[in-house]
């Protein structure tokens, strides 16, 4: 694939949530400033002209800088060099939209919104540490169809605290009325270091059990096929043609370039991580004219471990040609046995082509990748 896809980190938020362990904060708008002329700064370098296929900006939450500071944005990305058929998503929080800040990521050339709302009860929003309701996203993706968006993804999670079959019923089916082009269905996950992973070690959060967790999965998966939902990826779910191209970049190992604090890029084999800290990556930016805390050299072995991993995570699976095409071995070669052990168990599946989960690996993935590990 010529070109390749940009991923920039907005690192500021209002509040975070209590799930989250992204690299992201609140309480530093001061810092906004610098942190746009440092990010200008290593576009410059480490971008420069090269031809883009897809850009994602994420974070945080690029949505919550006030409109000077995303007019500034927009000006810096437009030194980008995006493909004329090029994928531009931005995530955005409800809550943090208004038709002015639309209107600037129209001009910026987004062409694709993002938008974080995770389920439409405000009782179980407030539980998670969201900062927005129901009413203010509905409000917010009304107004981006307006404005002309007509590639919008609604982010939502199951097996929250507190969640019931009927919750999430409620929001799959009020979601899909609204006809977004793509809907990531994801579950929670307690991650060290957040709110929810101290809750959790007290003893005070009440999840939904294994087996509840599971029939909200194949639920969500039987609603969003019968409304025309096409399951691309292990959560990721769209109408024909409206796959994400961006997140399609990581699942297949190809290259792409991350910019900003706390971002990663895959080139040329290697894993290229900046420094998370906002101060940090401003002082090295402008000290050093690079904020780059890691470089790892990929090894065949960890290359191939990822290309199935990720691979995997694709309802399509892993095309073996491209296989050998990489790493000049059948992949029989390197995971016959593997192979082998999960089709017998019925999680896996192969044909001429490919090699791909089965419904029932698809729900115990995480089982079946780590035998992929060498």
């Amino acid at each position: 694939m010529k070109g390749k896809s940009l991923y920039v980190h907005i690192p500021f938020c209002k509040q975070k949530c209590f799930y989250c362990d992204f690299p992201s904060f609140s309480g530093k708008e001061t810092l906004i400033n610098d942190y746009l002329n440092s990010l200008e700064k290593e576009l410059d370098l480490r971008v420069g002209d090269t031809a883009i296929n897809t850009i994602f900006i994420g974070g945080g939450t690029p949505t919550y800088l006030n409109l000077e500071a995303l007019i500034k944005l927009k000006t810096i990305m437009k030194k980008v060099n995006l493909k004329s058929d090029g994928e531009f998503t931005v995530e955005c929080n409800p809550g943090t939209l208004n038709e002015e800040k639309l209107k600037v990521l129209k001009d910026m050339g987004v062409n694709r919104l993002s938008i974080g709302l995770q389920a439409v009860q405000d009782r179980l929003l407030k539980e998670i540490g969201r900062i927005h309701s129901y009413k203010e996203f509905k409000e917010n993706f009304i107004l981006a169809r307006n404005l002309g968006f007509n590639n919008i993804n609604v982010d939502l999670m199951f097996a929250l605290p507190d969640q019931s079959l009927e919750d999430l019923d409620e929001t799959l089916k009020t979601i899909i009325d609204l006809k977004p082009e793509h809907i990531s269905c994801y579950s929670l996950i307690v991650e060290e270091e957040t709110v929810f992973y101290k809750l959790f070690d007290d003893g005070k959060l009440n999840l939904p059990n294994e087996d509840l967790e599971r029939e909200m999965y194949l639920r969500a998966l039987r609603i969003l096929k019968q409304s025309g939902y096409n399951q691309y990826e292990i959560s990721n779910f769209s109408k024909p043609g409206y796959e994400c191209r961006h997140n399609i970049v990581y699942w297949s190992l190809y290259d792409y370039i991350g910019i900003g604090s706390g971002s990663h890029s895959y080139i040329d084999e290697k894993r290229i991580s900046n420094y998370t800290s906002i101060e940090k990556y401003i002082k090295f930016m402008m000290e050093n004219g690079n904020a780059i805390e890691e470089v790892f050299e990929n090894s065949i072995k960890d290359d191939m471990e990822e290309f199935m991993f990720m691979g995997l995570r694709k309802i399509e699976g892993i095309n073996k040609g491209e296989f050998k095409e990489r790493f000049k071995k059948e992949i029989h070669e390197v995971y016959g046995e593997v192979i082998s052990t999960h089709i017998k168990n019925k999680l896996l599946v192969e044909d001429e082509e490919k090699i791909y989960l089965t419904t029932y690996g698809i729900e115990v993935s995480n089982y079946v990748m780590k035998d992929f590990i060498l």
